[in-house]
């Protein structure tokens, strides 16, 4: 019996002691409050925890769902938020305040379909409409920051995972999105060190991982490319820098350099429409590339495009306004204003550096191809054409035979200062001059269309 009696005693005292309505619905309430402290200090986890054990003490309370709603909203587990925001309209009907939550979910759902569709602008509203409800989600904050990252806007996008690290410096998902918007930035050796800080703290990081291949694969091709143009190999620093422009079309700045310096080995191949259209492409990826529009005009000027090659230097002018650029802008004008004028040289068939020599034989050919004499019995429309291809050739050979003329004419001079006009200029003239007067040369036929030249 006393045995019995002792082991009565020790069930006693295992038997969990029930507490009274009204003392359980004290301890509820003392809960709360200590929730709502922790709320207060943005502690949601420790918030959760305590609202978890007013439930438990009171599960009809509709307030303590609410409470612990909001944390959830707070934490980004809006399924969960939603049901105890359901649980607590159904214990009273008058707490709708938490339709917010499938607002929420709704952004959200909306978010993720967008960022496969790469509208990362709608992205960045939807997560800044529901950070409206739940300020302190990590989720929807890193997300916002990686679509601003995507638009260029990385001062926006470090800011916000800046903010983040400063809370929780093991986030890898904020490492990630510092080092997406250093390696966009073509920082890359700076952004390949967060892609690795990310994958330490989650190692499985699939996006962290894809970038650190690409930043590093980007690096190796352009330098191995830049290796190659310092040594002349032309064709295959052209091979190197295609294959880097595969590597990832998100890339904006780093592709930029990398059509540029495939311009500039073009522009070495001779190939200017080629690197014209590389430029052009640098440029369109970063309107800003000084360096793309001075190569661009460079081989405008080179290809006598002139009023584009202007257009560039003007362009590059008003960004960095320096005596070298100034001075590219003066020679383009320059060139532009020249190229609107007869091109003599072209007009013998000459070129620039030509010798005296050289535009004296080029001279006698042409004068006697368009000699009006030759072309007596050819319709009118052909006599007018030749006649005043005579005369051009009589203009260019009286400026480029002159070194004082001359060298007016190639410094874009106007020829009508210093009695130079052309206006009354008679080629037959010069023409009697130079094949040596009056009966010293003429035309005769020697069939139907066919000529000789008889010198005297």
């Amino acid at each position: 019996m006393a045995a019995a009696a002792e082991c009565d005693v020790v069930m006693a005292a295992t038997e969990p002691e029930l507490l009274d309505d009204a003392e359980a619905k004290r301890e509820a309430e003392t809960f709360k409050e200590q929730g709502n402290a922790y709320y207060a200090k943005k502690d949601y986890n420790e918030a959760y925890n305590y609202y978890t054990k007013a439930i438990d003490m009171c599960p009809k309370n509709a307030s303590y769902y609410g409470n612990r709603a909001a944390t959830l909203m707070m934490l980004g587990r809006f399924r969960e938020a939603l049901g105890d925001a359901q649980q607590s309209v159904r214990l009273d009907d008058s707490f709708v305040r938490f339709k917010n939550a499938n607002a929420v979910m709704e952004y959200e759902k909306i978010a993720e379909t967008d960022f496969e569709k790469r509208d990362f602008r709608k992205v960045v509203f939807c997560m800044d409409r529901a950070l409206e409800f739940a300020p302190a989600c990590h989720r929807f904050k890193i997300l916002k920051a990686e679509c601003l990252a995507m638009l260029g806007r990385y001062p926006e996008a470090q800011s916000v995972a800046s903010d983040i690290l400063r809370m929780d410096s093991t986030n890898a998902d904020a490492l990630y999105v510092r080092g997406l918007c250093l390696y966009y930035e073509d920082c890359i050796e700076k952004a390949v060190q967060f892609f690795v800080q990310a994958l330490r703290m989650a190692p499985d990081h699939e996006k962290a991982c894809i970038a650190c291949r690409n930043a590093k694969a980007l690096k190796a091709k352009k330098e191995d490319g830049n290796k190659a143009f310092k040594e002349g190999n032309y064709k295959l620093a052209y091979e190197l820098y295609t294959e880097a422009l595969g590597i990832d079309p998100n890339n904006i700045k780093t592709n930029a350099k990398l059509y540029c310096n495939r311009g500039t080995v073009n522009s070495k191949l001779r190939k200017l429409d080629d690197a014209i259209e590389d430029c052009t492409n640098a440029v369109k990826l970063d309107d800003t590339y000084i360096k793309a529009y001075l190569r661009r005009a460079q081989c405008y000027m080179d290809t006598e495009q002139y009023e584009e090659a202007v257009r560039d230097y003007e362009k590059v002018y008003q960004t960095e306004k320096t005596k070298e650029h100034k001075q590219l802008l003066k020679n383009a004008q320059l060139e532009l204003k020249k190229s609107k004028r007869k091109d003599y040289y072209k007009i013998l068939g000459v070129d620039k550096n030509a010798s005296e020599d050289e535009i004296k034989k080029a001279y006698r050919k042409r004068a006697l191809m368009h000699h009006p004499d030759r072309h007596s019995g050819a319709s009118a429309e052909v006599q007018k054409e030749e006649e005043k291809k005579f005369k051009e050739v009589g203009e260019a050979f009286t400026i480029l035979s002159d070194p004082k003329k001359k060298t007016r004419y190639d410094s874009g001079q106007d020829l009508d200062e210093e009695g130079m006009n052309m206006g009354d200029f008679d080629p037959n003239n010069i023409f009697k001059a130079f094949f040596g007067g009056p009966g010293g040369f003429s035309f005769e036929a020697s069939g139907p269309g066919s000529f000789f030249f008889q010198f005297g």
